[in-house]
């Protein structure tokens, strides 16, 4: 099994930045593809950024585009997303999850295996 677990939250006014970490349970953690997602009240889960765990190749929303950069450790088993010029629209509770096998369809949480709690981000005007 593989555990997942979020940190790196909290509250920051609009234009500050944020590092969220990802570390996964174990030794060895090698999974297909990470992905960040967040998601706010009452809004559906969406996704903001993801990384090809081989190659390192990113995804993003194109909101966040030039402004959060995702990345991982592979020998620590941790995904990383730096977020900066932060927005009150980016407020939400933000999730990593992982997806064990090929394909990645790194935008579409329902590709994912395991899922983190998640941590709050919480951007003040």
């Amino acid at each position: 099994q593989v555990q997942l677990v979020e940190s790196g939250g909290g509250l920051v006014q609009a234009g500050g930045s944020l590092r969220l970490s990802c570390a996964a349970s174990g030794r060895t953690f090698s999974p297909y593809g990470m992905g960040w997602f967040r998601q706010a009240p009452g809004k559906e889960r969406e996704f903001v950024a993801a990384i090809a765990w081989s190659t390192g190749e990113p995804w993003y929303l194109d909101s966040v585009k030039g402004r959060f950069t995702i990345s991982r450790d592979n020998a620590k088993g941790t995904v990383y997303l730096q977020m900066s010029s932060l927005k009150p629209d980016d407020t939400a509770v933000y999730y990593c999850a992982a997806d064990l096998a090929p394909p990645l369809y790194h935008w579409d949480p329902d590709n994912y295996d395991y899922w983190g709690q998640g941590t709050q981000v919480t951007v003040s005007s």
